[in-house]
């Protein structure tokens, strides 16, 4: 287990978050994705599988020899460009006095979004992040050090360029998609655990695990109906997606009129994650 990487990776994450001066790894990422498209794509799985297989080569060939250096300050530095845990806060707060910005952390339609509906979408992108941004990314480098980190973010990152289900992306982005539910499955239901506990609510641990199964998503539901029952909050809810309503289901029963003072309490959370997350990984490291 890689506690002593994965602690300075935290520490240094929520105190500094994004290095501008550096080209991050998940752009370069993005860059690959885009320069396969651009060249190899084809509508068929067996191109989608070779983008995967293309882009974790190169992700394997890059970070293993980092591997080798020994130093944790070196890789834990190296590892905070894999947790995004600053850059979700600060986006999602920054949601609050520019309500417009939420355009950049959503994929839903974003141009007719009551107040309310942004403020739900903020809180949903909140908590579903908490799992890709953090916890999975945590997981995954404390199981298997940088290689597994930054495999998890290679995957991920696919997941969110080319996972959909569309003309274009059905049979080119499945293998990606599938990759990304399977990573997920374990990291995304203990970021669920983690919000109930933290926000003092573990009685509502089944009510969490009903609703959460009712998202299209094998993984994206635990997280958000966890925020939404601690929260005494309805998510969810039919929202509008490339110019088509879409029928999703609420998550818990309630209030559906959510206010800013609803995000904050979201916000909240990240006191309390830090605490437990550093205190977790600091006895991880002593013992």
């Amino acid at each position: 287990m890689f506690f002593d990487i994965a602690l300075i990776a935290y520490v240094i994450d929520r105190i500094f978050g994004e290095f501008k001066f550096i080209r991050h790894p998940v752009v370069l990422m993005g860059d690959f994705i885009t320069a396969f498209q651009k060249r190899f794509y084809t509508p068929t799985i067996k191109r989608g599988v070779w983008l995967v297989f293309w882009l974790l080569a190169c992700v394997l060939t890059l970070v293993y020899p980092i591997t080798l250096i020994h130093n944790p300050w070196i890789l834990g530095v190296i590892a905070s460009t894999g947790i995004a845990g600053k850059m979700l806060y600060d986006s999602v707060h920054n949601v609050l006095s520019h309500p417009e910005s939420i355009r950049y952390l959503v994929s839903r339609d974003t141009e007719n979004l009551s107040e309310s509906d942004i403020n739900k979408a903020a809180i949903e992108t909140y908590a579903e992040n908490l799992s890709d941004g953090v916890i999975a990314p945590l997981f995954y480098l404390l199981l298997f050090g940088l290689v597994g980190l930054f495999v998890y973010k290679a995957v991920n990152t696919l997941d969110s360029m080319v996972g959909y289900r569309n003309d274009r992306y059905e049979k080119f982005g499945k293998v990606s998609a599938r990759l990304d539910d399977i990573l997920n499955y374990i990291p995304s239901r203990i970021t669920a655990v983690i919000i109930v506990v933290l926000f003092g609510r573990l009685g509502k641990l089944k009510q969490t695990w009903r609703y959460g199964a009712l998202h299209e998503s094998p993984n994206a539901g635990y997280p958000i109906a966890a925020m939404a029952v601690s929260l005494n909050l309805s998510l969810g809810g039919p929202t509008s997606y490339f110019g088509t309503l879409k029928a999703k289901p609420y998550f818990a029963e309630g209030r559906k009129e959510i206010t800013a003072e609803d995000v904050h309490a979201a916000l909240s959370l990240r006191q309390r994650l830090d605490m437990f997350l550093i205190t977790l990984l600091t006895l991880g490291v002593l013992l």
